[in-house]
């Protein structure tokens, strides 16, 4: 009876990993991981409506995952979307890289900038303009990293980014999710690691992390995914 139920438990578990990247960005967020024998699907963003909360634009996007107990795995804002997902659906687990589980862990001048609505008032323009302060912001080390930030703010949809901004200075979550694995970056400047309860930090690992410290994250990643899935 044990034997069958443990059977049985395992195949409960998905193999499908939902992947949900960073805020504007795509699956390029992700090229240099390898989940192993899991299978992959990229989330892909939709747009917004204009007065669209978090947790209703996590309803619309989650028509994305057709797996029943799937496993979801968020980058930054995508791991926010990730969280609201996770209070709506059944979910195998939850993995979170350099990001936040609940408001608290959003620095506390994000969470200022949002009451008093300061996020307005830096132009878009400039966050979709590549420069140093960026450059330092995410932590990019190579000319090849560089140039594939510059990418991917260009092809950002400005609606969206102005979107996005408001919702993290304003997300009001409370609710850590369960079954989660949080990795963080010592070196993150983007989301300090001073306000964030991370599962595993990455010693000067900042923001780019998926990029720069892919192999790392591949070992982490696959050996949380392989407990309890039948696979060492």
């Amino acid at each position: 009876m044990e034997v069958d139920s443990a059977r049985k438990d395992l195949k409960r578990k998905s193999k499908n990993i939902y992947l949900f990247s960073g805020l504007g960005a795509d699956e390029r967020a992700f090229q240099k991981l390898d989940f192993g024998t899991f299978s992959v699907h990229f989330i892909r963003w939709i747009p917004p409506g204009k007065n669209e909360t978090m947790s209703d634009y996590a309803k619309r996007i989650r028509e994305q995952i057709t797996d029943e107990n799937p496993i979801l795995l968020g980058l930054s804002f995508g791991g926010m979307i990730a969280v609201e997902i996770s209070k709506q659906i059944s979910f195998d687990r939850l993995i979170l890289l350099a990001s936040a589980k609940v408001s608290n862990e959003i620095p506390p001048y994000f969470r200022l900038a949002g009451k008093m609505r300061l996020q307005a008032l830096i132009p878009t323009a400039w966050l979709k303009r590549p420069n140093r302060l960026l450059y330092w912001l995410f932590g990019t080390k190579t000319a090849w990293e560089r140039n594939l930030l510059k990418q991917i703010l260009a092809d950002t949809d400005p609606l969206f980014l102005d979107w996005a901004l408001r919702q993290i200075a304003t997300w009001k979550n409370e609710v850590s999710p369960r079954q989660v694995l949080h990795i963080h970056g010592t070196a993150d400047r983007v989301l300090p690691i001073k306000y964030i309860k991370s599962d595993v930090q990455l010693d000067n690992a900042g923001h780019f992390m998926t990029l720069n410290r892919a192999d790392e994250l591949s070992l982490l990643i696959r050996k949380y995914l392989a407990q309890g899935s039948g696979e060492q």
